[in-house]
Protein backbone atom coordinates (compact mmCIF):
# COMPACT_ATOMS: atom_id res chain seq x y z
CA UNK A 1 0.00 0.00 0.00
CA UNK A 2 1.32 3.47 -1.10
CA UNK A 3 0.36 7.11 -0.19
CA UNK A 4 1.41 10.40 -1.11
CA UNK A 5 1.89 13.57 0.54
CA UNK A 6 -1.54 14.83 -1.51
CA UNK A 7 -3.24 12.12 -0.71
CA UNK A 8 -2.35 12.25 3.08
CA UNK A 9 -2.64 16.15 3.36
CA UNK A 10 -6.02 16.08 1.74
CA UNK A 11 -7.31 13.19 4.25
CA UNK A 12 -5.95 15.82 6.83
CA UNK A 13 -7.82 19.21 5.75
CA UNK A 14 -10.98 16.81 5.43
CA UNK A 15 -10.38 15.54 9.46
CA UNK A 16 -9.81 11.63 8.71
CA UNK A 17 -6.20 11.40 9.04
CA UNK A 18 -5.12 8.78 11.46
CA UNK A 19 -2.37 10.40 13.39
CA UNK A 20 -0.15 8.85 16.64
CA UNK A 21 2.79 9.67 18.34
CA UNK A 22 6.10 7.40 17.85
CA UNK A 23 5.98 6.00 21.21
CA UNK A 24 2.09 5.10 20.21
CA UNK A 25 2.64 3.31 16.92
CA UNK A 26 6.25 1.37 18.72
CA UNK A 27 3.68 -0.06 21.13
CA UNK A 28 1.24 -1.32 17.79
CA UNK A 29 3.99 -3.07 16.46
CA UNK A 30 3.78 -5.61 19.16
CA UNK A 31 0.67 -7.29 17.76
CA UNK A 32 0.62 -5.82 14.29
CA UNK A 33 2.66 -6.11 10.97
CA UNK A 34 4.14 -3.06 8.82
CA UNK A 35 1.33 -3.60 6.51
CA UNK A 36 -1.39 -3.24 9.09
CA UNK A 37 0.07 -0.25 10.66
CA UNK A 38 0.61 1.60 7.06
CA UNK A 39 -3.00 1.10 6.24
CA UNK A 40 -4.35 2.25 9.39
CA UNK A 41 -2.11 5.13 10.15
CA UNK A 42 -1.37 8.16 8.00
CA UNK A 43 1.31 10.43 10.34
CA UNK A 44 3.55 9.44 13.06
CA UNK A 45 5.00 12.13 15.29
CA UNK A 46 8.28 12.89 16.57
CA UNK A 47 10.26 14.91 18.88
CA UNK A 48 12.91 15.21 21.01
CA UNK A 49 13.96 18.07 23.96
CA UNK A 50 17.74 18.19 24.54
CA UNK A 51 20.74 20.19 24.66
CA UNK A 52 21.80 21.73 21.42
CA UNK A 53 25.13 23.87 21.35
CA UNK A 54 24.78 24.52 17.70
CA UNK A 55 22.14 27.04 17.62
CA UNK A 56 21.70 30.23 17.72
CA UNK A 57 19.87 33.37 16.42
CA UNK A 58 19.78 36.11 13.77
CA UNK A 59 18.55 39.41 14.68
CA UNK A 60 17.59 42.84 12.66
CA UNK A 61 17.46 45.53 15.82
CA UNK A 62 16.19 48.35 13.04
CA UNK A 63 18.19 51.70 12.31
CA UNK A 64 19.05 54.16 14.83
CA UNK A 65 18.79 58.06 13.97
CA UNK A 66 21.48 59.00 12.84
CA UNK A 67 22.40 55.00 11.95
CA UNK A 68 25.43 53.12 12.94
CA UNK A 69 27.26 50.38 11.55
CA UNK A 70 27.83 48.32 14.55
CA UNK A 71 30.97 46.25 14.65
CA UNK A 72 31.32 45.74 18.29
CA UNK A 73 28.37 44.88 19.69
CA UNK A 74 27.15 42.80 23.39
CA UNK A 75 23.58 41.51 24.56
CA UNK A 76 23.12 41.23 28.04
CA UNK A 77 26.90 41.41 28.54
CA UNK A 78 27.64 38.96 25.38
CA UNK A 79 29.51 39.62 23.01
CA UNK A 80 27.46 39.41 19.68
CA UNK A 81 28.61 38.85 15.80
CA UNK A 82 28.18 41.78 13.77
CA UNK A 83 30.15 41.16 10.32
CA UNK A 84 26.89 41.09 8.16
CA UNK A 85 25.64 44.17 7.51
CA UNK A 86 25.14 47.08 9.69
CA UNK A 87 22.32 46.44 11.93
CA UNK A 88 22.36 42.77 11.27
CA UNK A 89 23.88 40.65 14.48
CA UNK A 90 24.31 36.66 15.22
CA UNK A 91 24.38 35.76 18.54
CA UNK A 92 25.43 32.36 19.25
CA UNK A 93 23.92 29.79 22.05
CA UNK A 94 27.12 28.95 23.49
CA UNK A 95 28.84 32.33 23.86
CA UNK A 96 29.54 33.41 27.16
CA UNK A 97 29.37 36.64 28.95
CA UNK A 98 32.93 37.10 29.62
CA UNK A 99 32.69 37.80 33.22
CA UNK A 100 30.07 35.66 34.43
CA UNK A 101 30.76 32.06 32.97
CA UNK A 102 26.73 30.50 34.27
CA UNK A 103 25.34 33.29 31.50
CA UNK A 104 25.82 33.06 27.91
CA UNK A 105 24.21 33.56 24.12
CA UNK A 106 21.33 31.23 25.20
CA UNK A 107 19.89 33.34 28.22
CA UNK A 108 19.91 36.19 25.60
CA UNK A 109 17.90 33.95 23.67
CA UNK A 110 15.77 32.96 26.12
CA UNK A 111 15.11 36.44 27.54
CA UNK A 112 13.96 37.82 23.83
CA UNK A 113 11.81 34.86 22.87
CA UNK A 114 9.98 35.72 26.63
CA UNK A 115 9.54 39.36 25.67
CA UNK A 116 11.87 40.79 28.69
CA UNK A 117 14.31 44.02 27.59
CA UNK A 118 17.56 43.17 26.89
CA UNK A 119 20.48 45.58 26.78
CA UNK A 120 22.30 46.37 23.64
CA UNK A 121 25.64 48.30 23.63
CA UNK A 122 27.33 48.85 20.38
CA UNK A 123 30.39 50.89 19.02
CA UNK A 124 31.60 51.77 15.96
CA UNK A 125 34.61 53.85 14.17
CA UNK A 126 32.02 55.66 12.04
CA UNK A 127 31.41 56.32 8.38
CA UNK A 128 29.89 58.86 6.12
CA UNK A 129 26.71 56.63 5.97
CA UNK A 130 26.57 55.49 9.27
CA UNK A 131 27.39 58.32 11.29
CA UNK A 132 26.98 57.00 14.77
CA UNK A 133 30.10 55.78 16.63
CA UNK A 134 27.98 54.47 19.72
CA UNK A 135 24.49 53.47 20.84
CA UNK A 136 23.42 52.37 24.15
CA UNK A 137 19.53 51.27 24.38
CA UNK A 138 17.38 48.27 25.14
CA UNK A 139 15.62 45.82 22.62
CA UNK A 140 12.46 43.25 23.00
CA UNK A 141 10.95 40.90 21.26
CA UNK A 142 8.57 44.22 20.02
CA UNK A 143 11.10 46.87 18.87
CA UNK A 144 13.28 44.85 16.61
CA UNK A 145 12.88 43.62 13.16
CA UNK A 146 13.40 40.35 12.93
CA UNK A 147 14.92 37.47 15.49
CA UNK A 148 14.93 35.03 13.71
CA UNK A 149 16.21 30.71 15.12
CA UNK A 150 18.68 29.40 12.96
CA UNK A 151 20.41 26.29 13.76
CA UNK A 152 23.35 25.17 12.06
CA UNK A 153 23.00 21.67 14.27
CA UNK A 154 20.24 20.20 15.93
CA UNK A 155 18.39 16.82 16.16
CA UNK A 156 20.99 14.62 16.05
CA UNK A 157 20.46 11.01 14.50
CA UNK A 158 22.12 9.06 17.33
CA UNK A 159 24.23 10.13 20.24
CA UNK A 160 26.53 8.03 22.35
CA UNK A 161 26.59 7.14 25.99
CA UNK A 162 29.32 9.39 28.27
CA UNK A 163 31.08 8.08 30.88
CA UNK A 164 34.45 8.43 32.61
CA UNK A 165 37.08 5.95 33.67
CA UNK A 166 39.43 8.39 35.45
CA UNK A 167 39.99 8.78 39.41
CA UNK A 168 38.63 12.76 39.01
CA UNK A 169 34.91 14.07 37.84
CA UNK A 170 35.25 15.34 34.19
CA UNK A 171 32.91 17.92 33.18
CA UNK A 172 32.07 18.24 30.17
CA UNK A 173 29.04 19.05 27.79
CA UNK A 174 27.54 15.89 28.36
CA UNK A 175 27.13 16.77 32.02
CA UNK A 176 29.40 16.06 34.93
CA UNK A 177 30.69 12.18 34.69
CA UNK A 178 31.42 11.00 38.09
CA UNK A 179 34.76 8.79 38.28
CA UNK A 180 35.16 5.06 38.12
CA UNK A 181 32.16 5.05 36.14
CA UNK A 182 30.06 6.46 38.54
CA UNK A 183 27.60 7.17 36.11
CA UNK A 184 26.52 7.48 32.61
CA UNK A 185 25.01 10.76 30.94
CA UNK A 186 22.92 10.12 27.49
CA UNK A 187 20.69 12.56 25.06
CA UNK A 188 18.23 10.88 22.89
CA UNK A 189 14.65 10.21 23.12
CA UNK A 190 14.59 6.81 21.58
CA UNK A 191 11.80 5.77 20.08
CA UNK A 192 10.43 9.25 19.86
CA UNK A 193 13.42 10.63 18.02
CA UNK A 194 12.94 11.98 14.71
CA UNK A 195 15.94 10.91 12.64
CA UNK A 196 15.82 7.26 14.39
CA UNK A 197 12.15 6.79 12.92
CA UNK A 198 13.22 7.87 9.82
CA UNK A 199 16.98 6.70 9.79
CA UNK A 200 17.06 6.31 5.80
CA UNK A 201 15.96 10.16 5.83
CA UNK A 202 13.18 9.65 3.13
CA UNK A 203 10.85 11.60 4.49
CA UNK A 204 12.95 14.54 5.87
CA UNK A 205 15.14 17.04 4.07
CA UNK A 206 15.26 20.42 2.55
CA UNK A 207 11.88 22.25 3.28
CA UNK A 208 10.40 19.92 5.47
CA UNK A 209 8.06 21.40 8.17
CA UNK A 210 8.64 21.30 11.50
CA UNK A 211 7.72 21.80 15.16
CA UNK A 212 10.58 24.37 16.32
CA UNK A 213 10.60 25.68 19.96
CA UNK A 214 6.51 25.97 19.76
CA UNK A 215 6.03 26.67 16.34
CA UNK A 216 5.96 26.25 12.98
CA UNK A 217 9.99 25.92 11.65
CA UNK A 218 11.80 24.53 8.59
CA UNK A 219 14.67 22.30 7.63
CA UNK A 220 16.63 24.41 6.12
CA UNK A 221 19.83 22.28 5.17
CA UNK A 222 21.58 18.99 6.45
CA UNK A 223 23.46 20.20 9.71
CA UNK A 224 27.10 20.71 10.14
CA UNK A 225 29.17 16.94 11.02
CA UNK A 226 26.21 15.14 9.00
CA UNK A 227 27.25 12.27 7.75
CA UNK A 228 25.92 9.39 5.56
CA UNK A 229 26.54 5.88 5.69
CA UNK A 230 27.59 4.80 8.96
CA UNK A 231 26.84 1.38 11.04
CA UNK A 232 23.79 -0.02 10.99
CA UNK A 233 23.08 -2.44 13.78
CA UNK A 234 20.89 -5.44 12.82
CA UNK A 235 17.33 -3.35 12.72
CA UNK A 236 18.77 -0.48 10.87
CA UNK A 237 19.23 1.91 12.92
CA UNK A 238 22.69 3.93 12.80
CA UNK A 239 24.61 3.39 16.29
CA UNK A 240 26.35 6.50 16.37
CA UNK A 241 26.04 10.00 15.87
CA UNK A 242 25.12 10.38 11.67
CA UNK A 243 22.69 12.50 10.46
CA UNK A 244 21.65 16.29 11.36
CA UNK A 245 19.95 18.97 10.81
CA UNK A 246 19.82 22.71 10.16
CA UNK A 247 16.83 24.11 10.86
CA UNK A 248 15.38 27.96 11.02
CA UNK A 249 11.98 29.86 12.54
CA UNK A 250 10.63 32.26 13.35
CA UNK A 251 11.58 32.93 17.30
CA UNK A 252 9.37 35.92 17.77
CA UNK A 253 6.51 33.22 17.71
CA UNK A 254 8.25 30.83 20.04
CA UNK A 255 8.02 29.95 23.38
CA UNK A 256 10.26 29.90 26.27
CA UNK A 257 8.37 25.88 27.55
CA UNK A 258 10.45 24.95 24.60
CA UNK A 259 13.52 26.96 24.19
CA UNK A 260 15.98 26.73 27.66
CA UNK A 261 18.57 27.99 28.13
CA UNK A 262 21.54 25.62 30.23
CA UNK A 263 24.71 25.83 32.34
CA UNK A 264 26.93 22.60 32.49
CA UNK A 265 29.61 23.27 35.87
CA UNK A 266 32.42 24.20 34.48
CA UNK A 267 32.22 23.58 30.79
CA UNK A 268 29.77 26.34 29.99
CA UNK A 269 26.33 27.82 28.26
CA UNK A 270 24.01 25.42 25.96
CA UNK A 271 20.55 25.42 25.00
CA UNK A 272 17.60 23.11 25.09
CA UNK A 273 15.59 22.70 21.96
CA UNK A 274 12.53 21.76 20.93
CA UNK A 275 11.91 19.84 17.62
CA UNK A 276 8.90 17.42 16.46
CA UNK A 277 8.79 15.92 12.97
CA UNK A 278 5.66 14.82 11.28
CA UNK A 279 6.55 11.78 9.08
CA UNK A 280 4.11 10.30 7.03
CA UNK A 281 3.38 6.37 6.93
CA UNK A 282 3.84 6.59 2.86
CA UNK A 283 4.41 2.65 2.56
CA UNK A 284 4.83 -0.29 4.36
CA UNK A 285 8.70 0.76 4.58
CA UNK A 286 8.46 3.71 6.35
CA UNK A 287 5.78 2.37 8.86
CA UNK A 288 8.10 -0.69 9.62
CA UNK A 289 10.69 1.94 10.51
CA UNK A 290 8.45 4.17 12.91
CA UNK A 291 7.63 0.70 14.60
CA UNK A 292 11.23 0.73 16.42
CA UNK A 293 11.21 0.17 19.86
CA UNK A 294 14.03 1.86 22.59
CA UNK A 295 14.94 -2.23 23.29
CA UNK A 296 15.97 -2.14 19.17
CA UNK A 297 17.97 1.04 19.12
CA UNK A 298 21.65 0.76 20.08
CA UNK A 299 23.78 3.30 20.84
CA UNK A 300 27.58 3.46 22.06
CA UNK A 301 29.58 3.49 25.69
CA UNK A 302 32.10 6.22 25.23
CA UNK A 303 34.89 6.92 27.68
CA UNK A 304 34.71 10.38 28.05
CA UNK A 305 37.93 10.32 30.52
CA UNK A 306 40.04 9.72 27.22
CA UNK A 307 40.31 12.97 25.03
CA UNK A 308 39.74 10.03 22.07
CA UNK A 309 36.55 8.86 23.46
CA UNK A 310 37.28 5.07 22.97
CA UNK A 311 33.92 2.83 22.56
CA UNK A 312 33.84 0.73 25.69
CA UNK A 313 30.75 -0.95 24.75
CA UNK A 314 27.33 -0.69 23.73
CA UNK A 315 23.33 -0.51 25.12
CA UNK A 316 19.96 -0.31 24.03
CA UNK A 317 17.29 2.33 25.05
CA UNK A 318 15.25 0.51 27.10
CA UNK A 319 18.05 -0.47 29.60
CA UNK A 320 19.42 3.27 29.62
CA UNK A 321 16.12 4.44 30.29
CA UNK A 322 15.47 1.71 32.92
CA UNK A 323 18.10 3.97 35.38
CA UNK A 324 21.18 1.37 34.65
CA UNK A 325 23.16 -0.39 32.44
CA UNK A 326 26.09 -2.99 32.90
CA UNK A 327 29.62 -2.61 31.92
CA UNK A 328 32.83 -4.34 33.05
CA UNK A 329 30.38 -6.35 34.98
CA UNK A 330 29.71 -3.14 37.15
CA UNK A 331 26.24 -1.73 37.27
CA UNK A 332 26.33 2.56 36.45
CA UNK A 333 23.46 4.15 37.27
CA UNK A 334 22.20 6.00 33.79
CA UNK A 335 20.74 9.75 33.54
CA UNK A 336 19.34 11.30 30.72
CA UNK A 337 19.75 15.31 29.61
CA UNK A 338 17.49 15.18 27.09
CA UNK A 339 13.48 15.45 28.35
CA UNK A 340 11.34 12.22 27.33
CA UNK A 341 8.72 14.30 29.43
CA UNK A 342 8.97 17.14 27.12
CA UNK A 343 9.69 14.95 24.04
CA UNK A 344 6.16 13.54 24.84
CA UNK A 345 4.56 16.72 25.36
CA UNK A 346 5.84 17.59 21.47
CA UNK A 347 4.69 15.00 19.90
CA UNK A 348 1.32 14.97 21.62
CA UNK A 349 0.97 18.65 20.81
CA UNK A 350 2.32 18.01 17.31
CA UNK A 351 -0.07 15.11 16.83
CA UNK A 352 -3.02 17.46 17.36
CA UNK A 353 -2.39 20.33 15.37
CA UNK A 354 -1.77 17.66 12.45
CA UNK A 355 -5.20 16.30 13.33
CA UNK A 356 -7.02 19.49 13.36
CA UNK A 357 -5.84 20.14 9.97
CA UNK A 358 -3.80 22.95 11.53
CA UNK A 359 -0.46 21.71 10.32
CA UNK A 360 -0.05 19.90 6.06
CA UNK A 361 2.89 18.31 5.79
CA UNK A 362 5.65 19.33 3.36
CA UNK A 363 7.38 17.22 0.57
CA UNK A 364 11.04 18.04 0.75
CA UNK A 365 12.00 20.00 -1.78
CA UNK A 366 15.71 18.15 -1.75
CA UNK A 367 17.09 15.10 -0.29
CA UNK A 368 20.02 14.87 1.54
CA UNK A 369 23.36 13.86 -0.10
CA UNK A 370 24.36 10.46 0.39
CA UNK A 371 27.90 8.99 1.25
CA UNK A 372 29.23 12.43 3.10
CA UNK A 373 31.58 11.93 5.84
CA UNK A 374 33.53 13.73 8.12
CA UNK A 375 37.12 15.25 8.09
CA UNK A 376 39.38 15.92 10.73
CA UNK A 377 41.33 19.20 12.03
CA UNK A 378 44.95 18.56 11.50
CA UNK A 379 46.93 19.77 14.62
CA UNK A 380 50.17 21.20 13.89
Amino acid sequence: MKKSYQEINEKIKRGEAVVLTAEEVSEMGRTMSPAEVAGKVDVVTTATFGPMCSSGMFINTGHANPPIRMEKVTLNGVPVFSGIAAVDLYIGATENHPEDPAYGGAHVIEDLISGKDVELVAHAKGTDCYPLKHIHTTINRDNINEMVMFNPRNAYQNYPVAVNTTNRIKYTYMGSLLPRLGNANYSTSGELSPLLNDPELRTIGMGTRIFLGGTTGYVGWYGTQFKTNPELNEHGVPVSNAATLALIGDASMMSNSFIKAAYYEKYGVSVFVGIGIPIPLLDEEMAARVMIRNEQITTRILDYGDPEHPELGRTTYDKLMSGEIELNQKKIKTASLSSIYKAREIAEILKNLVKEGSFLLSEPVEMFPRGKGLKSLEIR
